[in-house]
């Protein structure tokens, strides 16, 4: 049997990472995507050992099917876009064309790959909570919730075998500064390192089903390993409010009481907002035998052992930070 190849859109972030390196390990051939020119994507080299990176726009569907030309993938994974549900609002247009229309543009080469040429290739789309959340009326939320209907006809009316996991927050040491989990974390381990003596932040009360990004990719690749393609849903079904995570983090990085240290910012606030997002991961786990292996409270003592690491290394990005004990 010729070996499997795998393309994964957004391989340099956080999912795409753990999903790559996964896959490698497993003896796939993979490809990965990266934007053109993204300085953030060079830094993530050190983790994508083994895998043939090349640069792409979402947006370019001459690009996505000479991809799918030249590397003949079996499976196609599309984890990149516009990923800031606040910075969403200041870019509906980019949002919609990057997270929506561009995965209508993805399926649409799939089916003609198939038709024309007999080839069957699976395709996963990184789905989000926030589709069905209060704030789903976010640009962010809109996109998404397109990309998904347009999976599900595709599978419906085309017979691809094409699915979306509507994936609530799950985290890692690879979540960058600009979100609100990591930002707590680096300040935490910051903190306790006497480098700094204040946290801005928004609303603490929202409350939110975080899981770890490993445990989130193993579902990945599952869902295109199963029998027959599904949309499912894949959470922990536990809830955290971001208070638990502030003072999780503080904890974990010895760090003392965060009310010391906490000032509140209206302006941080979303224009749109779901006080809480909770999650029934159940289907996920009866059709694919799914089951998150950590808890919220690994996965922040996790983040808060790394960023120490870092801190006190000065190396902000390595290998072993993936799985550091």
């Amino acid at each position: 049997m010729s070996r499997q190849t795998a393309l994964v859109t957004g391989v340099s972030g956080q999912d795409g990472v753990y999903l790559a390196r996964r896959l490698v390990s497993e003896g796939v051939r993979v490809v990965g995507t990266v934007r053109p020119g993204d300085e953030a994507s060079r830094a993530m080299a050190v983790y994508l050992d083994g895998v043939e990176v090349v640069e792409h726009d979402l947006r370019d569907d001459a690009g996505f099917r000479h991809l799918l030309e030249a590397h003949r993938p079996t499976r196609v994974f599309n984890l990149a876009g516009f990923s800031s549900v606040g910075a969403s609002w200041d870019h509906p247009q980019l949002v919609d064309d990057v997270n929506g229309a561009a995965v209508e543009r993805m399926l649409a080469a799939l089916l003609e790959l198939r038709d024309e040429q007999a080839v069957d290739v699976r395709f996963f789309q990184a789905g989000s909570a926030e589709e069905t959340g209060d704030a789903s009326d976010s640009p962010y939320a809109r996109s998404k919730a397109r990309a998904h209907a347009a999976t599900t006809r595709f599978r419906d009316e085309h017979g691809l075998f094409a699915c979306t996991a509507v994936l609530h927050n799950h985290e890692s040491p690879l979540r960058p500064q600009r979100f609100v989990t990591r930002k707590i974390v680096r300040a935490a381990a910051e903190i306790a390192l006497g480098r700094r003596d204040e946290l801005t932040l928004g609303n603490l009360d929202v409350a939110r089903d975080w899981g770890a990004a490993a445990d989130y990719v193993d579902a990945m690749v599952r869902m295109l390993q199963a029998a027959a393609p599904a949309d499912l849903v894949i959470a922990t079904g536990v809830t955290h409010t971001l208070h638990d995570l502030l003072v999780t983090a503080f904890e974990a990085a010895g760090a003392g009481d965060p009310a010391a240290y906490v000032v509140q910012d209206p302006a941080l606030l979303r224009p749109s907002d779901s006080p809480t997002m909770a999650a029934d991961p159940s289907q996920a786990h009866r059709m694919l035998g799914w089951k998150p292996t950590q808890t919220f409270e690994d996965v922040v003592a996790h983040m808060v052992r790394v960023d120490l690491t870092r801190l006190e290394s000065g190396v902000e990005e390595s290998p072993e930070y993936l799985y550091l004990g």
